[in-house]
């Protein structure tokens, strides 16, 4: 926001804002809160907004997620018609499974490892309803969305670990454990550190099995 605010990267880079799709957003949290000068860039007021759209995902200025899941509230139920339709015209359950999947499931998984795990029980449930509501007109029970947040966590995990140049890959220490640790994974991979170094499992045959990845935050 620095480089907008002094005009200095547009200015290099020969680019010119568009100041009526350009927003600003400040996040504050601070218990006393005053006043914030507003934003100018080029000599124009940039508009200051308390929640913004980017990437499909609703952010608001306070990092609450109720604005988000309330859109995806409204927007996956809109395929149920459509499953409910063809449901009634007698198509089996596998084919309403794939459509379920590429249309409700595809709303609910998006980005959801950005912005689930900080999703109150309320907004939870609301979203877990479209699933059971799903699964009714189907007649086959689907993964909790719980059960998606995990698995994308996990998979964002070991695929973090697995690129060397992934620049979040600082933050992960792999350890040989079975009782802490953020992710557990299935795996038969060697215990290997962040520095590449390799080393022995332990001798436990449960432990051979299951790698624990332990998210370090930043200090």
């Amino acid at each position: 926001m620095g480089h907008i605010s002094k005009n200095d990267k547009c200015k290099d880079n020969n680019l010119s804002l568009n100041f009526d799709k350009t927003k600003g957003m400040v996040v504050d949290f601070r218990r006393a809160q005053s006043g914030h000068s507003p934003l100018f860039t080029n000599r124009s007021s940039v508009e200051i907004v308390k929640s913004t759209k980017f990437l499909g995902i609703h952010v608001a200025e306070n990092f609450t997620w109720s604005l988000n899941t309330s859109s995806i509230s409204k927007k996956a139920p809109q395929h149920l018609y459509c499953l409910w339709r063809l449901r009634k015209a007698h198509l089996p359950p596998l084919i309403l499974t794939v459509l379920y999947r590429g249309t409700i499931e595809s709303i609910l998984n998006s980005c959801i490892i950005a912005w689930f795990g900080n999703c109150t029980i309320s907004d939870r449930k609301t979203l877990q309803q479209i699933v059971r509501t799903a699964e009714k007109i189907i007649g086959v029970s689907h993964p909790f969305i719980t059960d998606m947040y995990t698995k994308r966590c996990i998979h964002k995990a070991n695929s973090i670990v697995d690129d060397p140049t992934h620049p979040s890959l600082t933050h992960f220490t792999v350890s040989c454990c079975l009782e802490r640790g953020l992710w557990m994974m299935q795996s038969t991979w060697d215990c290997t550190t962040t520095s590449g170094q390799t080393r022995d499992l332990c001798k436990d045959p449960v432990c051979e099995l299951q790698l624990c990845f332990e998210y370090q935050h930043p200090r």
